[in-house]
């Protein structure tokens, strides 16, 4: 929590933590309005059930229905024609060292299955693709039937009305889409090259593994990464991270109600350098590696009058092969006839380990739920989801971290309306409970491009009353309400805050200024709130008439040659600076009676149009070098009477700013006599709508 605004002080200076993370099983690289309803409390998976009953995407739903029968129907096998068959959806930059020959599943084996005896973590062997986070992601889904039957619809077999053809449903940045796959797979001496089931006949764990490679591009696009991202895509939930050496007390309860609850659980130990990835530490485990956690139980040591708390792992590569306490093979283990546990399987699993060896070994969890509710506590809450889309454009938009005071103001601003208090207050205090989620866009697809994840954050500040995009003096005097505990590198930075009802601000950032991206930001909340992306309005402002005498412009317009016209070129002298405008962009933009040429009112309004546009240059060109930042354009456009949403803002920076992001005194002068004519011609179009 932070002050409020505070007068007459100095610029408030915020501590911002930030912390990077490497993807686990890879090398290390360089850093690189639509509501939903309420969802309710009266079952572990009513809330992602209920808004997921139906693929968003109905088009493409339709499009496997019609492409299966279709090649029943014509008695041949479909081809994907979007994920071919060749080293395209193998990799962008790294070509395997093995001879790979794409083959169906009925030219590996005889009597192919889709799934034999249901789909369960047996099914997932991990093979030569370094994707042992989604693996791991998996294996967590096949603890839950009803999760594991929405990402994989069930009737689909190599028998019955068999084309070639697969489907897969995931969770993609707020909506469900259908990922339609031909069921050839990558094979070498006529084994699977990649994820294959313990079973040589069962496929569907390489299906899925391939619609997953074609959402993001490529096999090579998953190598490396966190079990979150795949969590996230097989359930649309809400993630959570939890550094295990800064665990709360209470991580026992919190992972055994997370399981009841239907969440999925991963966990892995971080590297530093590159060296360290997949070695083994004393006792047996694998560093830079993602690891399912499938159980938890607390049994009784009869010997000592006492409890142990257990937790069951796997490893996507087989067992855990973990050589500490109640390992296979430990005295604790053999010890068994005066242990009782209460779930049996549990304490026969060769994968078992104490709960405070693994809080020892590991250093980081990682959880997503159903459902927004914590897990501290009992109650089950009904919540509203609001989305919004956005981006960082360098120049515009990006202006990163609180530790960038310069340009922090320019990042997207988010409106937060809370309105209506929780049912059940903690300690006394009236609040609202709001759970914030910041997700990147794209960046996996977009590896082959060099991109990698950004480091991002947010932070949540106090207004009222403010209906316009809040400025740098705001921020440099006002201490944030809330923010998120540290800014890191993964795909999505979840908090969850309780806030007293009133009127914020969400400000999401990257951590450096000028870093490029594209988001959505997610905010749940237990009762109605308000997250509007346009909530900070920007309204459109008719230009003042002109005061000046026609006189003292006629003398102007005819010393340039009676008439500016589209062939010709102005050069007017406007006090210190020499403005070269494209007599074609203002003649085409400027003049209304379609005769290609400037009459003298229309150059009259333009003239004195550009001497209050060059005042407002010069506002802002403190350092009179002919040029002002393209962050300052955003003032400079709205102090000219023209309030833009957000996008044009960041298409204007992108259009006019040089690279080293300013703008010079021709080209903001270009741009001003386009906005002129854009809001003339709205404004124009808009008299004759209504009348």
């Amino acid at each position: 929590m932070g002050d409020k605004t505070r007068e007459g002080k100095g610029p408030i200076v915020e501590d911002t933590k930030v912390k990077v993370l490497h993807d686990t099983e890879a090398s290390l690289g360089p850093d690189d309005k639509a509501d939903y309803p309420a969802a309710g409390a009266n079952s572990i998976y009513s809330a992602i059930l209920s808004r997921n009953e139906a693929v968003k995407d109905a088009k493409r739903l339709k499009t496997f229905l019609e492409l299966r029968d279709k090649y029943v129907k014509k008695k041949v096998v479909f081809e994907d024609p979007l994920f071919p068959a060749d080293d395209s959806s193998l990799f962008y930059s790294h070509k395997p060292s093995m001879k790979i020959e794409w083959k169906r599943p009925s030219e590996i084996c005889e009597n192919p299955e889709f799934i034999v005896d249901g789909a369960n973590r047996t099914d997932i062997c991990q093979g030569e693709l370094g994707d042992c986070w989604l693996l791991a992601a998996i294996a967590c889904l096949t603890l839950n039937e009803k999760l594991l039957y929405r990402v994989i619809p069930p009737d689909q077999s190599f028998t019955r009305d068999y084309a070639g053809i697969f489907h897969f449903q995931f969770w993609r940045y707020g909506e469900w889409i259908d990922v339609v796959v031909d069921d050839r797979v990558p094979t070498c001496r006529n084994q699977l090259v990649f994820t294959k089931s313990f079973r040589k006949n069962e496929f569907w764990s390489a299906l899925l593994e391939k619609a997953y490679a074609k959402l993001h591009g490529s096999y090579e696009a998953l190598k490396g990464g966190n079990t979150l991202e795949a969590m996230e895509d097989f359930t649309g939930g809400v993630t959570e991270f939890f550094e295990l050496s800064e665990a709360p007390k209470e991580l026992y309860s919190i992972m055994k109600k997370a399981l009841a609850r239907g969440s999925l659980m991963g966990c892995s130990i971080d590297v530093v350098s590159a060296s360290e990835v997949e070695t083994r530490t004393e006792q047996g485990l694998v560093k830079g590696h993602a690891y399912s956690i499938i159980g938890l139980e607390e049994c009784d040591v009869v010997a000592k009058n006492t409890k142990i708390r257990l937790i069951r792992l796997r490893n996507p590569w087989g067992l855990v092969l973990w050589k500490g306490p109640w390992s296979a093979n430990s005295k604790e283990w053999r010890a068994f006839p005066f242990v009782f546990c209460y779930t049996l399987p549990l304490s026969c699993s060769p994968s078992r380990m104490s709960f405070d060896e693994f809080k020892r070994n590991f250093t980081k969890l990682e959880m997503c739920n159903l459902t927004p509710d914590a897990l501290q506590g009992e109650e089950r809450h009904s919540w509203t989801v609001s989305i919004n889309e956005g981006r960082w454009v360098r120049g515009s938009s990006a202006g990163g971290c609180r530790n960038f005071p310069d340009t922090f103001w320019t990042n997207p601003q988010y409106r937060l309306q809370l309105n209506e208090e929780d049912d059940d207050p903690e300690d006394g205090q009236v609040a609202c409970t709001v759970v914030v989620a910041l997700m990147q866009k794209g960046r996996r697809m977009q590896r082959h491009q060099g991109a990698r994840f950004l480091t991002i954050g947010f932070s949540i500040y106090e207004m009222c009353g403010q209906n316009q995009h809040l400025q740098k003096d705001f921020f440099l005097y006002t201490a944030s309400r809330a923010k998120c505990k540290m800014y890191i590198n993964l795909r999505e930075v979840t908090e969850r805050f309780r806030l007293p009802p009133g009127e914020y601000v969400v400000i999401p950032t990257t951590f450096e200024a000028h870093r490029e991206g594209e988001f959505i930001l997610r905010v749940f909340s237990e009762k109605q709130s308000t997250s509007d992306l346009s909530a900070l309005q920007r309204k459109l402002l008719e230009p003042e008439e002109e005061t000046e005498e026609e006189k003292q412009f006629r003398a102007i317009y005819q010393q340039i040659s009676g008439e500016v016209s589209a062939s010709e070129n102005a050069e007017t002298t406007l006090g210190e600076h020499a403005c070269f405008v494209s007599a074609f962009s203002i003649t085409d933009l400027s003049q209304t009676d379609g005769t290609g040429k400037l009459n003298l009112q229309e150059f009259k309004h333009l003239w004195k149009k550009i001497k209050e546009w060059q005042l407002i240059f010069k506002r802002f060109d403190q350092d009179k070098s002919g040029s002002i930042s393209s962050f300052e354009m955003r003032n400079a456009v709205n102090g000219a009477g023209f309030h833009l949403n957000k996008q044009l803002y960041d298409i204007i920076a992108m259009r006019y700013a040089d690279e080293h992001l300013n703008i010079d005194f021709d080209s903001y002068i270009c741009c001003f006599v386009r906005l002129e004519g854009m809001f003339s011609e709205y404004l124009t179009s808009g008299h004759q709508e209504a009348s």
